[in-house]
């Protein structure tokens, strides 16, 4: 009889950068009430560090393992769960930090193959900060921040295989997904600050009963990046 352990994971971090937002939008991010995000490094050694320094908003980690036993799975399991960053705004020499507000995980039952398992998990918030607008639909005026998440699967093969993927984010801000070894994998590729503002709240988030379908691009080298 022949047993192995296969463990693996998915990590979307979501981040605003400078480029993402439209010029109403930038007044407070230009004057240096709020900031922008550092694109996240092209490789996470240390993930805390990183939430120390708010470089990121907030983060989705899915972890999961599988035991195969004559190449079938026998068990399996899942862990993880949300990472949420603050909200700093900043008074001339003087700054206020607001702790996100972090929503319950969403963990549907895993896909159970002989051959394979799926995890799905979704994960995020809003931040501490309110965010008055009106929107196109009762109660027509919002003052909670709107809400971002990402959606991430974790497949894993009996044969050793893994694949990782952005199924589902809100359509603002950047989403960057990495795998158990800390490495960049695929990108979201687009962003919508105005509709997410205007529709990211009850019904229309994972919460409700809406996940928006991620578009991805896979991650580009750094000599790429570089050229």
């Amino acid at each position: 009889m022949s047993t192995a352990r296969l463990e693996a994971s998915a990590l979307a971090v979501t981040w605003i950068p400078s480029e993402a937002l439209p010029s109403v939008a930038r007044l407070p991010f230009d004057h240096s009430l709020l900031h922008y995000d550092s694109p996240p490094p092209d490789r996470i050694t240390d993930l805390p560090a990183l939430l120390a320094a708010d470089r990121f908003r907030f983060a989705n980690e899915l972890t999961g393992w599988v035991e195969v036993v004559d190449g079938r799975i026998a068990t399996f399991g899942a862990g993880g769960g949300a990472h949420m960053g603050q909200t700093k705004l900043r008074f001339g020499p003087r700054q206020l930090s607001f702790a996100g507000v972090s929503l319950p995980e969403l963990r549907p039952a895993p896909e159970v193959h002989e051959d394979r398992v799926r995890f799905v998990q979704t994960a995020g918030g809003r931040t501490g900060v309110p965010a008055p607008r009106p929107v196109p639909r009762p109660p027509y005026v919002q003052f909670s921040a709107p809400i971002a998440w990402t959606t991430v699967a974790l497949t894993l093969h009996a044969d050793g295989r893994v694949e990782r993927e952005l199924i589902g984010a809100s359509a603002f801000p950047r989403h960057w997904l990495y795998n158990e070894r800390g490495e960049l994998v695929a990108k979201s590729a687009v962003m919508d600050f105005t509709s997410w503002m205007a529709a990211a709240f009850g019904t229309r988030t994972p919460w409700g009963s809406y996940d928006d379908p991620a578009v991805t691009a896979a991650a580009e080298t750094a000599l790429e990046r570089e050229l």
